[in-house]
């Protein structure tokens, strides 16, 4: 945010190897983003030196969103471990967005949507093999602390099934000429990676339609926390959590087994509440932190 006297804000980092991060926003400009003083034309770079995983009222659309969310859920971990998974993901969106507006063209190119086409199969080949195969590694990382969170309450019926976007039984090539009627009618490419999702279920019904509010969030912070598990194992490096309003929804243990699972992944920590004791109270031992309070707009130590 900018205050009203002033024409811009810019905020400066430093992290534990001395790379500096610099972002500055002026009032009607775009964000101007460096990385060791040098300007950088997007943030990937910048994203890489600083995984965040954010726990708040936004998480449950991972159960209550639709593909969109759980999709960026699932590439988030993906870009994280596997470096050249961006490049791909980035043709498949540029294929997907050409072919698109061929198909809102009053005369179909069909030699340009073929070329389209072609490149779309071979970029979503890429995509969807490192995103099965990270799903495959961060189930079982999931189960895990899902079981440590959920204990008895445990629901036996959940399940977690990565869904690529098109029929897995039939290559993309085949359903794109299959479907190309209905993608002519609708203007639109129905098929592909842009389609995929975590399908979350508890027996034949998706996990929130059955679930209460409280099991949700023990639901989506067990998502969140084997995600940072899973990238600690995988790069040798920890997450930032920002973790805000835990009581809302939870009862003392439950808060309590959700921040010992976070203090376990030995990862930086902030957590804003309310009511300071509604976090600290529900741990036997409290961590060494850092308090700050703010009130009217002033933070105080």
């Amino acid at each position: 945010m900018i205050n009203h006297e002033a024409t811009e804000l810019s905020i400066y980092a430093q992290d534990s190897a001395g790379r500096r991060i610099g972002l500055a926003k002026p009032r009607r400009q775009n964000p101007q983003l460096k990385l060791d003083m040098e300007s950088q034309k997007n943030w990937d770079a910048v994203a890489r030196l600083l995984p965040v995983q954010v726990l708040d009222a936004s998480s449950f659309l991972l159960l209550e969103g639709g593909p969109k969310s759980r999709r960026r859920f699932l590439d988030w971990g993906v870009f994280h471990v596997e470096h050249s998974f961006l490049n791909h993901w980035r043709v498949t969106r540029k294929c997907i967005a050409n072919r698109n507006q061929l198909l809102k063209a009053q005369r179909l190119d069909e030699q340009q949507l073929q070329a389209w086409d072609m490149e779309l199969c071979q970029a979503a080949a890429v995509v969807d093999l490192a995103r099965e195969r990270y799903f495959h590694n961060f189930l079982p990382a999931f189960n895990e602390i899902y079981q440590s969170l959920a204990a008895e309450n445990a629901i036996e019926a959940l399940s977690l099934e990565y869904n690529r976007g098109w029929d897995s039984k039939i290559e993309l090539a085949e359903v794109l000429q299959s479907a190309r009627h209905q993608d002519l009618k609708y203007g639109a490419t129905q098929n592909g990676p842009h389609r995929a999702d975590i399908v979350v279920k508890v027996g034949q019904s998706p996990a929130m339609d059955v679930l209460s509010r409280g099991q949700q969030k023990v639901l989506v912070s067990a998502l969140k926390i084997a995600q940072g598990s899973l990238y600690a194992d995988a790069v040798q490096d920890r997450c930032i959590y920002l973790v805000d309003d835990l009581p809302a929804e939870l009862d003392k243990e439950n808060r309590a087994k959700i921040l010992e699972n976070l203090l376990a992944l030995d990862s930086q920590l902030f957590v804003t509440c309310v009511e300071l004791n509604s976090v600290k109270d529900c741990l036997q031992t409290p961590p060494a932190m850092s308090t700050f309070h703010v009130e009217r707009g002033t933070i105080t130590a």
